[in-house]
């Protein structure tokens, strides 16, 4: 896995050469509440509030820092993937699928945390698009999928 950094919400540790300099991250399961996982976007705020309170950068450098985060975690499911997979001649098998299983989870909640430093209503936001793709992926009457293996459409050009 790559460096962790304050700006990783996916990090338990924070960077290295930082400890007791910054507040820690929120503990698995918090004592004044449920543990983690009973409510994501619980979890979503909490990790939101202490990235804040750490962060390096503010305004819109630190917003577009916290998006391009979202780069880093997908480049992270690809060298798992690759690893897994052993496409790496001089690294052969380098990881796990549990690994790209987790690295996955960490794009989701990087996104989740992106999410929430554009929009306090991050559930709401996220529920309504969700509803939108799922509508309209799902309903009765959406147009089948291409078989991508049939290749592009035939061109009308020169009819």
């Amino acid at each position: 896995m790559a460096d962790q950094d304050l700006d990783d919400p996916t990090d338990a540790n924070g960077p290295a050469g930082t400890a007791g300099t910054t507040a820690g991250p929120p503990d698995a399961a918090d004592p004044a509440g449920a543990p983690a996982g009973a409510d994501p976007w619980e979890a979503i705020d909490r990790l939101h509030g202490w990235l804040d309170a750490n962060r390096a950068h503010g305004g819109r450098e630190g917003l577009l820092l916290r998006v391009l985060k979202l780069s880093e975690e997908v480049g992270e499911v690809a060298q798992a993937v690759i690893g897994a997979t052993g496409q790496n001649p001089r690294k052969g098998v380098s990881h796990t699928w549990d690994d790209v299983r987790s690295e996955l989870c960490d794009v989701v909640i990087t996104a989740m945390v992106a999410l929430r430093e554009l929009s306090p209503d991050a559930r709401e936001v996220f529920a309504a698009r969700l509803t939108s793709v799922t509508d309209r992926s799902l309903r009765p009457d959406a147009p089948p999928r291409a078989d991508p293996a049939a290749g592009p459409p035939p061109s009308d050009a020169g009819s």
